[in-house]
């Protein structure tokens, strides 16, 4: 039996729904080092979690290209990207930093871009 296959723009509405739902997030994570660092890997992990856990559906691929250093201010860009190749920019910024735990604030873009064609 052939299960029905959900329309081509699903997963663009899934990535512009997940922005909405990340609008005013934020998050902290503590790190061991002299001068507080997240790494770009571990901060699209985090991203990517709580997005799975926010929105009820398996955890999204999101990559970002730096590590984000503890100082208030210190912004950087990730990037999720939806089955079909679209993308939604997504900004971190940090609030705050208590010794060595980074506070952030992250803003997803309010539209997608479209799949590379």
């Amino acid at each position: 039996m052939a299960t029905p296959r959900p329309p081509a723009a699903t997963p663009i509405l899934t990535v512009v729904a997940v922005g909405a739902l990340l609008v005013g997030c934020s998050a902290s994570v503590q790190v061991g080092t002299s001068t507080p660092k997240l790494s770009a890997e571990k901060l699209a992990a985090q991203v990517a979690e709580k997005l799975a856990r926010t929105t009820g559906q398996p955890k999204p691929d999101v990559s970002c290209p730096e590590d984000l250093r503890g100082k208030v201010g210190t912004t950087t860009r990730c990037k999720l990207t939806a089955d079909d190749g679209s993308t939604l920019g997504v900004t971190i910024k940090v609030t705050s930093v208590d010794k060595n735990t980074i506070n952030y604030d992250y803003r997803a873009d309010d539209s997608a871009s479209p799949a590379p064609s």
